[in-house]
């Protein structure tokens, strides 16, 4: 089934959209099924958990940190990350990138910027996000890279709302896209928005329900 809802999704992208296979929660077996479907683009939002699946599995995959990160533990992705989703401080970016240096690479972030009107997201407002850019320790990060911003929609049905949420952030993304041509990335979009998010701009969407069925809970 998982081949299955992998082909029917990515039959309807259009091409310049990514897949993130939002694996959180499952088990190996699943994401080696996405894998000999093709899918190599896979989301996680524990640390330990994407660690332990890293080593399991073929080494062409991109792992994707999506969930809320803790400094303390960015040491343990370091070596092997390929972007950084829900950045919401320059202390997260300086730890990014200290951790980065001694790996001698550079780690790929997004800057969450807050679009919900649920106070429970996390995020950073726009005002924020354009401090950062212009701050002199920003400049100073030479093993970070942040190239676009991910942005993660009110839980609700009013499709209305989930427009203009979308729409805001696109707008942003375009004004700061013409300052720094780095940003190229805009993660809007899950299972249950994705379509709507593609139509206002996405080019990334983090899917996980609509792959490997409803998520396990542990």
């Amino acid at each position: 089934m998982i081949k299955e809802n992998l082909i029917k999704i990515k039959q309807s992208l259009p091409k310049n959209v990514t897949l993130v296979a939002v694996s959180k929660t499952k088990p190996l077996v699943d994401l080696q099924e996405a894998y000999a479907a093709g899918q190599r683009v896979f989301g996680e939002n524990k640390i330990q958990e994407m660690v332990d699946k890293y080593d399991a599995l073929p080494k062409d995959i991109q792992w994707h940190m999506i969930g809320h990160l803790q400094r303390n533990k960015v040491k343990y992705m370091a070596h092997f990350v390929d972007l950084i989703h829900g950045v919401d401080s320059l202390k997260t970016l300086k730890e990014i990138n200290k951790q980065a240096k001694k790996h001698d690479r550079s780690i790929n972030c997004l800057l969450q910027a807050k679009i919900a009107k649920e106070e429970t997201k996390f995020g950073l407002s726009f005002q924020e996000i354009e401090a950062i850019f212009c701050s002199e320790e920003f400049l100073e990060l030479k093993n970070i890279k942040v190239v676009g911003f991910m942005g993660m929609a009110t839980f609700t049905d009013n499709q209305q709302q989930l427009q203009e949420e979308f729409l805001a952030l696109k707008d942003f993304f375009n004004k700061l896209k013409t300052q720094d041509s780095k940003l190229n990335i805009l993660s809007m979009g899950m299972s249950g928005d994705y379509p709507l998010a593609i139509s206002k701009g996405s080019n990334m969407i983090r899917v996980g329900s609509a792959i490997f069925g409803h998520r396990n809970y542990n």
